[in-house]
């Protein structure tokens, strides 16, 4: 270097530094613009394909019954793949809430973003019971962390990249960036928000959901008929509803935990886990004659919307998604769970007199809401997809559920930043999985 750009270089050095003493948040927000931007097109692009995918193996499922047949080959085949090559990022989401908590751990390999849309991909083709949301975050995630050295970011910022790259995942595959926003910072610490990630995740969520729909991938759409004004009564029937939601969210998150533990200590080599598994759900949607239960169910969700579903349709739905994720299928629990939530909210109608929809709505939002410690993020969802009119409401639901839920988690390494209740504030900082 010439002694001409030396000079040069150490002029745009101290005029940076004047910058950032005077301005401290524009570089701030140029940075974080630049690192959102690519979390935004990695995260988006990989939604918009995977969104893709899934819409085609599913139509191509429902046109071709016999392969449900094949779900115990599919699932030893998804099981030996992690056994032998993806031993490292099996934990999936906890894996990335783990990371985030312990930044000064190794890079997420790649490898977890095409293995985990593989699996998924494999897992709805031939029948299971699972979701998108989990494999959103996990290609998020693993595609995100690959520009922490190439950035050279400190362990703050990674912890900052990953939470903007859970924003973005989720919010870009359900097309509600805000909510995906909130859900990125909410999620890893129960009770606690970390703020100082605020305009990265939001950034990064909006960016992605933003270049999915210029993929132009399709989301679901639901629509709430009718929605009674603010009073009294109807706030105590939500909150009768919420209850009813956050018992539901705690024996989903307690079954799904137990079914895990079970499928270990019985089948001792993991690829005969979601063999068994493929052979019990196979077993159950022929003998049944129907695939209601399967796959991610946006018809039934659509369905709860628009009449009264019966009593046994949730907990159906939690049979068969308890058997599928906890033998080993990838996918996520979160669709499902919007399954759960949306028809227990209609077959409810039967006891609580408010409108079908209206209870759909705030189980699809709620359920979840309890299950994964998210309140705030569920209820921004919930004013997203259904409209400003019912957001009291889904507020109600979504709070209390998360109150009436417990010390339960679906992801066993989400953190407890501050307890529910000043009684148990000795669970403080504890892991959920240590509960």
């Amino acid at each position: 270097m010439s002694q001409k750009q030396r000079t040069k270089f150490h002029a745009v050095q101290l005029h940076t530094r004047l910058l950032s003493r005077k301005y401290p948040a524009l570089l701030y927000i140029i940075k974080w613009l630049f690192i959102s931007s690519l979390i935004g097109i990695g995260a988006g692009t990989a939604s918009a394909g995977f969104l893709e995918s899934l819409s085609w193996v599913t139509d191509f499922r429902e046109s071709h019954i016999w392969l449900i047949a094949f779900l115990p080959i599919a699932g030893l085949a998804v099981g030996m793949l992690y056994y032998y090559f993806g031993k490292d990022v099996e934990a999936g989401n906890n894996l990335l809430i783990e990371t985030i908590h312990e930044p000064s751990r190794k890079t997420i390999p790649f490898k977890m973003a095409p293995f985990v849309y593989l699996g998924t991909v494999i897992t709805h083709l031939f029948g299971g019971s699972a979701g998108r949301e989990g494999t959103a975050l996990q290609m998020a995630g693993a595609i995100s962390d690959q520009f922490t050295k190439l950035l050279k970011l400190n362990e703050q910022d990674r912890k900052t990249l990953l939470i903007s790259a859970i924003a973005a995942g989720f919010g870009s595959v359900f097309g509600t960036p805000l909510a995906g926003a909130l859900f990125g910072m909410e999620v890893f610490l129960a009770g606690k928000i970390r703020y100082n990630s605020i305009f990265p995740a939001f950034a990064s969520a909006i960016l992605a959901d933003q270049v999915t729909r210029l993929w132009n991938a399709h989301h679901t759409e639901y629509h709430i008929g009718f929605v009674p004004g603010n009073d009294f009564l109807p706030f105590i029937y939500a909150v009768i509803a919420g209850i009813a939601f956050g018992i539901c969210a705690a024996a989903f998150s307690r079954m799904l935990h137990y079914g895990n533990s079970l499928f270990k200590s019985k089948l001792r080599y993991a690829p005969l886990r979601p063999f068994a598994g493929g052979i019990i759900v196979a077993a159950a949607v022929f003998a049944m004659g129907t695939t209601r239960y399967i796959g991610l169910g946006i018809p039934v969700i659509e369905e709860a919307f628009g009449k009264q579903l019966p009593l046994y349709d949730f907990a159906l739905k939690i049979l068969f998604t308890v058997v599928t994720l906890s033998a080993g299928f990838k996918g996520g629990e979160v669709t499902p769970l919007f399954f759960i939530g949306a028809t227990l909210g209609s077959a409810l109608s039967l006891f609580i007199p408010l409108p079908f929809g209206l209870l759909a709505g705030m189980g699809f939002v709620a359920v979840f809401a309890g299950a994964t410690n998210t309140p705030l993020a569920c209820t921004i969802m919930g004013i997203e997809l259904f409209g400003a009119e019912c957001g009291v409401y889904v507020a109600i639901a979504c709070i209390v559920a998360y109150l009436f839920s417990g010390n339960n988690s679906i992801y066993t390494k989400q953190k407890i930043g501050e307890a529910k209740n000043s009684r148990f504030r000795y669970f403080n900082n504890k892991n959920f999985e240590d509960l």
